[in-house]
């Protein structure tokens, strides 16, 4: 499923477009794209036990879509009347109401038997300003991740918390209708008003036609009886819940764009989650790839080191980087020939030795010491001619690193000035002090 096919479906329901062409069968585009995901032989088995939790959900998912479900979540402040609004619907107490704050402290999903199909699901929320910015963000996301639809539930014109948790909610991306609860509390001329504000403070996040009233719970009327007698009697008559409006509107979504809200969130979180795949097997290859080069890096230096031929050693050199471009190539799923691998390095280390060019010369100069001085010089040279050997392959290995990662290519700055951020970012000294420790304790050890 592609990402502009969601967007356009995102649009269309916001009201800003014509309905996607491939909206006819957007279930089959949304099951095709989980089946994908979970199917995806390049996932390594690490990524897929560390993402486990969300590969789960995709067979969920299409389960859900097989099952054509649609799950509703009703958010709002603390006695708004959420719960009220979902047993007015329900037409059941499946909710627990109180008046004490908090009574829902947790996610509660419960199945609306009366929608076709398999039905619409209701799930009530705990309120939001009991929780803090960064909590009622983590649970507008959370129980997101499980909704086709979100009810918003206010009781009167917006407070400022209530604008941000809706701005929160419309960046997940569900389709949002927001919802006037207790409107028996104000005449028809007041309520109009309401709502008109409530459709300002909800522009470029909910339609205007999403904008709704309801009353869950109505206040009871007041009846003043006179007997015969003359005398008043005050009674009190329940009123059944006003919510038909919703109800209905509700049921016709339900119906009518069930399957293509079921996989607008199917292909949102299939995008999620790829984008989650991408940027773990991403660090995965990044930590394996930081390896592989320090391997080449020890095994470069310690060879130069101890080869006191100028010639045999830079032709050592060499065949290390070509092994170690290959081996880069098949971490990133990219791998070379042996004519991709030369002119890669030849184009490395052209732009290298322009920037180096000062310390290459000290390089051939201490291998001609090695030779002249017949050994005498060795362990004075061989540190710090193997640890400038360790930085130069460290160089050719972040700069052939760059260019698998951009799918074998230079970009738009090209090879010269990927080598110059890549000199610039690495600190030469430390390196080379690193390198040279390492290599004299290597040699050491062989020594011993």
């Amino acid at each position: 499923m592609s990402q502009d096919w969601l967007n356009s479906l995102a649009r269309w329901w916001r009201g800003g477009d014509a309905v996607p062409a491939a909206a006819a069968a957007p279930e089959v585009q949304a099951s095709d794209a989980l089946r994908q995901l979970l199917q995806d032989p390049t996932v390594p088995d690490s990524v897929r036990r560390e993402l486990s939790e969300e590969f789960a959900r995709i067979q969920a998912l299409l389960d859900k879509l097989e099952r054509s479900e649609l799950h509703v979540a009703v958010f709002g402040r603390v006695s708004v009347g959420k719960s009220a609004l979902g047993n007015a619907l329900l037409g059941e107490p499946a909710f627990v109401t109180g008046v004490l704050h908090g009574t829902t402290t947790g996610a509660v999903q419960q199945r609306w038997t009366e929608a076709g199909g398999a039905g619409l699901h209701l799930i009530d929320t705990p309120g939001i300003n009991e929780l803090d910015g960064e909590a009622r963000e983590k649970l507008a996301f959370e129980v997101a991740e499980i909704s086709d639809l979100v009810l918003f539930v206010v009781d009167g014109d917006m407070t400022q918390s209530e604008r941000d948790a809706l701005a929160t909610l419309a960046r997940t991306e569900r389709p949002l209708l927001l919802v006037l609860n207790k409107a028996d509390r104000y005449d028809k001329a007041e309520r109009e008003r309401l709502l008109a504000r409530l459709r300002e403070h909800a522009a470029g996040l909910v339609p205007a036609d999403a904008v709704l009233a309801c009353a869950a719970s109505p206040a009871p009327l007041r009846l003043i009886e006179v007997d015969a007698l003359g005398n008043e009697r005050e009674r009190s008559q329940p009123r059944e819940p006003d919510v038909a409006a919703l109800r209905e509107r509700l049921l016709a979504i339900c119906a009518r764009e069930g399957k293509t809200l079921s996989a607008l969130n199917a292909g949102l979180f299939a995008g999620r989650l790829s984008d989650q795949v991408a940027r773990r097997i991403a660090e995965v290859r990044r930590d394996v790839a930081d390896k592989v080069i320090r391997q080449y890096c020890l095994a470069k230096g310690v060879a130069v080191a101890l080869n006191p031929v100028p010639v045999a050693d830079l032709l050592a050199a060499a065949a290390l980087d070509a092994a170690l471009v290959m081996h880069l190539g098949k971490v990133y799923g990219l791998p070379l020939t042996r004519r991709e691998t030369g002119q890669l390095i030849v184009t490395i280390c052209a732009q290298l030795v322009a920037l180096m060019g000062a310390i290459w010369g000290v390089h051939l100069v201490a291998s001609a010491l090695k030779v002249a001085s017949v050994g005498w010089s060795t362990v004075l040279t061989a540190g710090a001619q193997g640890a400038l050997a360790w930085y130069a392959t460290l160089v050719v290995g972040r700069a052939a690193e760059r260019y698998l990662v951009a799918g074998k290519s230079w970009g738009e700055s090209g090879p010269k000035r990927v080598v110059q951020d890549i000199v610039a970012q690495l600190d030469r000294d430390s390196i080379l002090r690193e390198a040279r420790e390492e290599i004299l304790a290597r040699l050491r050890s062989s020594s011993a």
